[in-house]
């Protein structure tokens, strides 16, 4: 079976593309790392319609499936789109709250500091009792954390008891992870072209350092990690949209290959930049850091493998 992207979700691709170029830049992140909430950037975020991508049309929002879910945050990814945008999108179809880009959700899904905490409105605890938490009126201490745009912070507050079932609970969690594995190939993407420009320029000897094999080859088998991760994102996506029994499994695949090809490619491309590529001014760190640490938010590699090898055990599924 062929999993691709329909004419919708390429659509809605390249409008938030055009969006993004301008409203996303290396200097929004930038601000996001010294505590900016991307309040601008949201609003247009809210205009083009994607935090209510995933809601229903009734509702306000966009009413579109997974397979345009994906697509539109593997191009956040590689556009760096700071704030939790994921979190928003997969939150957003079960919480009564605004589609228009001023409700940024983050999610606390296990004890301890919750990332994207100090820039967003809203915590939804599903990490014991269900509970969603107004920042305004909760308790926040800020945690140090590698990718300083996530603003972690520890939090604490009453908040309300919203509605949610066991189904909607599991398929956030789902979607969380999903969209964090497309957003982490958008990541690795960002780096391999911001790595390809500098080793055609970067010359050593008389000639250009892409040139050399030792800098080529290695960035080439990085390369061919988000090659095969990028389809296991699709084909979870196909699965969670038509109602796949064994949509949780494509699921862990598809994040367990996206966390190790994106998390290898960083490694590479700071690599391959040499001396420059440590520096953390240089542009590379803004995408590197996000990867480090979302390789193993909404469980790492290593977590999302054990599902796939107990399944296997289990004679449930023919990989």
């Amino acid at each position: 079976m062929y999993f691709g992207l329909p004419d919708d979700a390429l659509t809605l691709r390249d409008g938030l593309r055009e969006v993004l170029t301008t409203a996303c830049t290396p200097a929004v992140i930038r601000a996001a790392w010294d505590g900016d909430s991307s309040v601008a950037l949201w609003k247009t975020l809210g205009s083009f319609g994607l935090p209510g991508l995933l809601a229903s049309e009734s509702t306000g929002g966009l009413g579109l499936d997974e397979l345009s879910f994906v697509a539109a945050l593997e191009e956040a990814g590689w556009h760096g789109v700071p704030g939790p945008l994921v979190e928003t999108l997969v939150s957003t179809p079960v919480l009564d709250l605004p589609l228009d880009g001023s409700a940024r959700i983050a999610v606390k899904r296990h004890p301890g500091p919750v990332p994207w905490a100090c820039t967003s409105t809203h915590v939804l605890d599903t990490s014991n009792d269900l509970r969603l938490l107004d920042v305004t009126q909760a308790a926040l201490t800020p945690v140090d954390t590698v990718d300083r745009a996530r603003q972690l912070a520890d939090v604490s507050g009453d908040g309300s008891a919203p509605s949610l079932s066991s189904e909607q609970l599991a398929l956030l969690e789902l979607r969380g992870t999903l969209g964090t594995a497309a957003f982490l190939l958008g990541l690795a993407r960002r780096q391999v072209d911001l790595t390809v420009a500098y080793v055609k320029e970067r010359k050593q000897f008389g000639v250009p350092i892409g040139t050399f094999q030792a800098v080529k080859h290695p960035l080439a088998d990085a390369i061919v990690g988000t090659e095969f991760a990028w389809p296991a994102a699709l084909r979870a996506a196909h699965s969670l949209a038509t109602g796949d029994p064994q949509a949780a499994l494509h699921v862990s695949m598809a994040k367990a290959l996206a966390s190790e090809a994106s998390y290898r490619v960083s490694r590479v491309c700071l690599q391959a930049h040499g001396a420059m590529g440590y520096t953390v001014e240089y542009d590379l760190h803004l995408f590197a850091k996000r990867t480090w640490a979302l390789a193993k938010d909404w469980g790492t590699a290593e977590q999302h493998r054990a599902i796939v090898a107990r399944e296997i055990v289990r004679g449930r599924t023919a990989l």
